[in-house]
């Protein structure tokens, strides 16, 4: 159990002192730092007015250890009422669910606060945040618990992202989604307990290799075709995807993290140039105007630019700001001659300029070269990382 104890070393007594505020023993955040709530104030007062969206109490969470398979269940419970056993013995795969499940309908919600958990090691930090590991004292339960300030996210002007990014998260449960379990706050800082992905940030993975294999690119890129076509089901677009927007899970599972730039559309329209230029669809580049109205077809567009940077290492349409802009526009790149021919098909029927033309979630999932390489995926998954000589506790230890 080595994991586990590797984990459990990184629970010291930590001091969070900043520019922003006092020193506070046992305190902790994580990913990049998010937006805010409307009209927070750093007074108590204004903290009191400020109304969060309803708070998920979590039931259950089981982490396995990667090397052994031996299951580690801790448990928060809301109520008095026992949850019901869950079985974890089935084999997993890269592209499998991670193990938890959170009740769908909590009575009770629970009323979270500091002093409830014990702080480990910084695991990120942010523009507006910073991210911790954290230990809830009476169970034990992991999580990333996420510090956010509010003279901060005011001086950003930041405060309805933030609200935006709560209200959205919270709602999500999903294998390949961080888990927003709950929040609370104070008279100056905003806490969120986030789902702790134990392998840290995507992006990280992919400079230490510089591109991935084809192999682990399809069934990231499959498992991100799952994830959005959650999302767009319950009608929110991501509109910022990419790699340092997607944690790694303590199985290898990738989740997508940050929801700042995420909206809820039930007409599928919006007409807001947000997130980042490489990623920007041409539909976007257009400007705001009043009848220029883009749909979720925008993460189709971003998931080929993914499936390109994780196929050859960098975005592309990677230029000067006004070269990025006037390649996407026109749709203007190439794929290296490495790339095999079945993963240009995917990127061909992604990157398309009209957004109703683009292949659909649906089609992607069962893609030639989706479906190639998602067989088998144990196998070349164990195979790689033992080729590597890294164990999944160093993984753990790049973390955020």
């Amino acid at each position: 159990m080595a994991d586990v104890a590797n984990l459990e070393a990184a629970f010291e007594r930590t001091t969070i002192n900043d520019e922003n505020d006092e020193q506070i023993v046992s305190t902790t955040a994580y990913h990049k730092a998010k937006p805010a709530v409307a009209g927070l104030s750093s007074s108590q007062s204004a903290a009191n007015r400020m109304k969060l969206p309803h708070q998920i109490p979590l039931q259950k969470i089981a982490t396995q250890n990667a090397k052994t398979a031996n299951i580690a269940k801790v448990t928060i419970s809301a109520s008095t009422s026992r949850p019901s056993e869950h079985n974890p013995s089935h084999r997993r795969t890269l592209t499998d669910s991670a193990v938890y499940t959170v009740p769908s309908n909590p009575s009770t919600p629970k009323q979270w606060h500091l002093g409830m958990f014990e702080i480990g090691k910084p695991l990120g930090k942010g523009k507006f945040g910073r991210v911790y590991l954290a230990k809830e004292r009476s169970s034990g339960f992991v999580c990333a618990l996420k510090v956010l300030h509010k003279s901060e996210l005011q001086q950003g002007k930041v405060e309805k992202q933030v609200r935006r990014e709560i209200e959205i998260q919270s709602h999500l449960t999903h294998p390949n989604i961080l888990k927003l379990f709950g929040h609370f706050h104070d008279a100056k800082r905003i806490f969120l307990i986030l789902e702790f992905a134990g392998k840290g940030e995507l992006y990280k993975h992919l400079r230490r290799e510089q591109r991935f294999p084809e192999w682990k690119a399809a069934q990231y890129i499959a498992q991100m075709a799952a994830a959005l076509k959650y999302l767009h089901k319950k009608h929110v677009m991501h509109r910022d995807i990419k790699p340092e927007n997607i944690l790694v899970g303590i199985h290898g599972e990738i989740k997508i993290s940050d929801f700042g730039w995420s909206v809820h559309a039930p007409n599928n329209r919006r007409n807001t140039m947000c997130g980042t230029l490489d990623y920007l669809p041409p539909e976007m580049l257009r400007g705001g105007g009043k009848d220029n109205f883009y749909s979720e077809k925008v993460d189709l567009w971003s998931l080929g630019v993914l499936t390109y940077e994780f196929l050859v290492g960098e975005a592309p349409f990677e230029d000067t700001q006004v070269m990025t802009q006037r390649k996407i526009a026109r749709g203007e790149y190439t794929v290296p001659s490495f790339v095999s021919s079945e993963a240009r098909d995917l990127i061909k029927r992604l990157l398309v300029l009209d957004p109703e033309k683009r292949i659909a979630l649906e089609d992607v999932e069962v893609h030639p070269w989706i479906v190639k390489h998602c067989k088998g995926s144990t196998r070349a998954y164990e195979r790689t990382s033992a080729g590597k000589g890294r164990s999944s506790s160093d993984e753990t230890n790049d973390s955020y």
